[in-house]
């Protein structure tokens, strides 16, 4: 155990309360590691979001119990609470539990608490070991953030005046999968500003991972073409502005050793070229395709390169979603190779997806729980966390909202969509970041959790269906301030011909938020015959409708803010037998079951290879059957694309928020 978790955990001894309180503004018991390790001591950490939901689970789950001389669902439930005043909490919790403070001001006494503040949670444990070492006097604001960037970031922005030393950090960072939060990232562009970097955009590129992309992407175009590379250049449309273009210095030394890495990894994409010089190096080959053999020495290069970084068991969430971006660029680029290839790579590419579903398995029995949980302020963790997400957006000054969910969209689909998108209308922007669905990873459980902002349980009385889903998106709105008239709800968008209904039904000045499904993508999966790799035919043919860029641009121009999500992916999966139990399952899905009680769950024949997972957040009476591995309970021989599981690319979607460039950033 670190001295950060220890040194928390002090706070809470065993066997001294069954119901604690802990006044926690800066969320420091919703980290992934605190969270397990006070369970494994008995304790349940429960966030005091919402009065009659706490209310609820307290009483049915923990007080009953407690009163009856029971342990109930664990030894020792702490409220946390994230308000400044105690007193907002019901009396009878305050005179029954025991009272505790958790602050970064007092654990971190010598940095200055308004900076710390901002930094991810997940950096909080080696910024703990380096205040303990090295800050030997009370910092100010200015001194916090040089700290921070020795000691945290080891970025030095006093020696990055020149180009090649500027770049030399900034891959670093890209590298490293690290972003500089915006106060490190303005405080290093202040001390820029008179160097000889110009006009170039520290602050964006240092604290975006998009932004940092879509410059060095530009860049290496570039590159090539000075270096006698003839570039393929596509259509853009009508009123698209190229990317602004900047001199990056890949030829050093320090930035060579690390372009094949992130061309390998899908951190930045290869571009097409007609023609290559046969004198041009091999580390600036692996970024032009002129043939599909560079592909496929692409493709096989980058699995090898996932394979070698999959998280470990200790791995936190983030880890988990970063792996998952990482594998469906390589699976992007998998289903884009000419037939003979993909099968030549098919073997490794399934070993890869396979061992991923392995470790994911292993890591969700244990550490799922926690998920729920954990804080939403700097992005959602789960798809029931984003409308509280965007009700925080708005509170900070973003009035007009829409949230498009792509159906089914598993991440290598949305990875086609947007290089589509950044071939086709490059003024629009991504950034981009994955979440978890729920468990199972049906549209009935997920979905509801994503327009609700509910955990399943709380919508036990429609969760075999989505029929609720617009009064559930309404009535959250709704208790976060708006009217019923200022929030819109649409389904079944799939072409270009029904967005004149969709404009009128959004264009009312009154409209602040609308929740919007594109379901285009889950219908062609449910239809699907030839698998995931003719499934990415479709969507190319579907995304040349126009209908992707023509909605964004839609909602765009009437003011929104664009946040785009899945409620689930999808997954190629083989039939492992067809289960013929009439009623007995609730949902059958192809690659879950749920039963309404253990009798029934344990009906499955033996010979059926599969697994119970109930997981949290799930109503007592509905209880999930998991096919294993890639299986499906279909016919033995089948194949099948298919969602409900547990797969990497059931699991992981993506979350992404999409602008537009300004004037002054195009070429």
């Amino acid at each position: 155990m670190t001295p950060w978790t220890e040194r928390i955990l002090q706070a809470f001894p065993e066997d001294l309360s069954s119901f604690w309180i802990a006044s926690d503004p800066d969320n420091l018991l919703l980290d992934e590691n605190i969270l397990r390790v006070l369970r494994e001591r008995g304790f349940e950490v429960l966030p005091f979001e919402d009065s009659i939901a706490f209310r609820v689970e307290y009483e049915e789950r923990y007080r009953d119990a407690w009163d009856r001389g029971a342990e109930g669902a664990s030894k020792a439930l702490v409220l946390q609470f994230q308000g400044a005043d105690l007193n907002f909490l019901p009396w009878d919790y305050l005179r029954h539990a025991r009272r505790v403070d958790l602050s970064l001001a007092d654990l971190m006494p010598k940095l200055n608490a308004s900076v710390i503040r901002q930094i991810d949670s997940t950096d909080l444990e080696r910024l703990f070991a380096a205040h303990n070492s090295h800050a030997s006097q009370v910092l100010g604001e200015s001194m916090t953030k040089e700290f921070l960037l020795t000691h945290l970031f080891e970025v030095n922005p006093h020696l990055m005046r020149k180009p090649e030393t500027f770049w030399r950090e900034a891959f670093g960072l890209l590298y490293r999968g690290v972003v500089l939060p915006p106060v490190l990232a303005q405080y290093v562009a202040k001390i820029l500003t008179d160097s000889v970097l110009g006009s170039l955009p520290v602050e964006g590129l240092l604290s975006s991972k998009s932004a940092m992309a879509r410059t060095v992407q530009a860049a290496w175009g570039r590159f090539l073409e000075e270096r006698g590379v003839e570039v393929e250049h596509a259509d853009l449309e009508p009123g698209s502005q190229a990317t602004t273009v900047v001199d990056i210095p890949f030829d050093h030394a320090d930035i060579r050793v690390i372009v094949d890495t992130l061309f390998l990894e899908g951190a930045l994409q290869p571009v097409n070229a007609r023609t290559v010089p046969a004198t041009l190096p091999d580390w600036i080959r692996l970024g032009a395709i002129q043939s599909p053999t560079s592909l496929r020495d692409l493709v096989e290069g980058g699995i090898r390169s996932v394979a070698a970084k999959l998280p470990a068991s200790e791995a936190t969430h983030r880890d988990w979603t970063d792996a998952a971006k990482r594998l469906a660029e390589t699976i992007y680029r998998f289903h884009e190779l000419p037939s003979e290839d993909a099968a030549a790579l098919r073997p490794a590419m399934r070993a890869l997806q396979l061992e991923a579903d392995t470790r994911l398995r292993e890591w969700v029995q244990q550490r799922f729980q926690d998920l729920p949980s954990l804080p939403v302020a700097k992005a959602p963790v789960m798809v029931h966390h984003i409308p509280r997400y965007l009700s925080m957006r708005r509170n900070a000054g973003e009035e007009k909202i829409a949230l498009l969910v792509f159906d089914g969209m598993a991440l290598d689909q949305w990875v086609q969509i947007r290089e589509y998108l950044s071939a086709r209308a490059p003024d629009l922007t991504t950034e981009e970041s994955g979440c978890f669905a729920w468990l199972p990873s049906l549209t009935s459980v997920s979905r509801q959790a994503l327009f609700s902002g509910l955990r399943p349980r709380e919508f036990q009385a429609s969760i075999e269906t989505t029929g609720q889903e617009p009064s559930l998106w309404n009535r959250f709105w709704m208790e976060n301030g708006l009217r019923a008239a200022e929030v819109c709800y649409r389904k079944a968008i799939k072409r270009t011909e029904q967005l004149s209904d969709l404009d009128a039904a959004i264009s009312s000045p009154s409209i602040k938020v609308a929740g919007i499904v594109v379901d285009m993508i889950d219908e062609l999966v449910h239809g699907a015959m030839l698998g995931k790799r003719g499934l990415s035919g479709q969507i190319r043919e579907w995304c040349e409708t126009g209908l992707v860029e023509k909605l964004l641009n839609l909602l765009i121009s009437r003011g929104f803010q664009v946040y785009l999500t899945a409620d689930h992916g999808n997954v190629d999966a083989d039939g492992i037998g067809r289960l013929n139990q009439g009623v007995i399952s609730e949902v059958k899905g192809e690659r879950v079951r749920t039963y309404r009680n253990e009798t029934l769950a344990g009906s499955v024949p033996v010979d059926i290879d599969a697994f119970a997972f109930g997981g949290p957040g799930l109503p007592p009476d509905f209880l999930p059957l998991y096919a294993s591995g890639r299986g499906a309970f279909v016919p033995i021989g089948q194949q099948v694309v298919a969602h409900g599981g547990m797969s990497v690319e059931e699991l992981i979607v993506p979350f992404v928020k999409i602008g537009i460039r300004k004037e002054e950033d195009a070429a």
